[in-house]
């Protein structure tokens, strides 16, 4: 049976590669294609995770204290690379194709960052309060309204948490042990 399930799994395989061949993958100036999103991957939480990158190209720690203290000193829409780990302490509605919680990332009662994530690039179950995850993407001080983005209700962000295809650096979510 196990040498079926092979052969079966084989042919499936080499069909998909024939096809993918024959017309390509990803959008070439047809109809709006998007890549399948790939499966969640369970991860231990809090394990240095390659994939996400500093600016530098180099592999980030977890620098929750480092993201409080942006938080507290730089001026509205400063950017910088980040990753954050804590409990999901509320969720907000989705808005916009992404979904939006806040991270409880340190001791005192204002340090939590909101995490946004883009549905459009992969899906992703809600959080609820108590979770526990981790972030890597794009931290931004969010204090005041910018262009059309209003201010974060916790005063600074974490987005483009996702795959990214258009040459940003990735991100990543990871919610109860499971990255997305």
């Amino acid at each position: 049976m196990k040498s079926l399930k092979l052969v079966v799994g084989f042919a499936a395989l080499a069909f998909v590669l024939t096809a993918n061949a024959k017309h390509g993958s990803g959008n070439h100036g047809g109809g709006a294609v998007n890549p399948p999103s790939p499966a969640p991957t369970p991860t231990a939480p809090g394990s240095v995770d390659e994939t996400c990158l500093g600016s530098n190209n180099q592999p980030l720690d977890v620098m929750n204290a480092q993201v409080v203290q942006w938080k507290a000193t730089t001026a509205n829409a400063f950017l910088a690379r980040a990753r954050i780990s804590g409990t999901v302490d509320e969720v907000f509605p989705d808005h916009s194709g992404h979904r939006h919680f806040s991270l409880k990332i340190g001791p005192q009662p204002t340090d939590h960052i909101e995490v946004i994530y883009n549905l459009s690039f992969g899906q992703m179950p809600t959080a609820n309060v108590g979770d526990t995850a981790e972030a890597c993407g794009d931290y931004i001080t969010s204090i005041a309204q910018t262009g059309a983005y209003p201010p974060s209700p916790d005063g600074g962000i974490i987005h483009w948490v996702h795959r990214s295809p258009h040459g940003h650096l990735p991100g990543y979510v990871i919610l109860n042990g499971v990255k997305y």
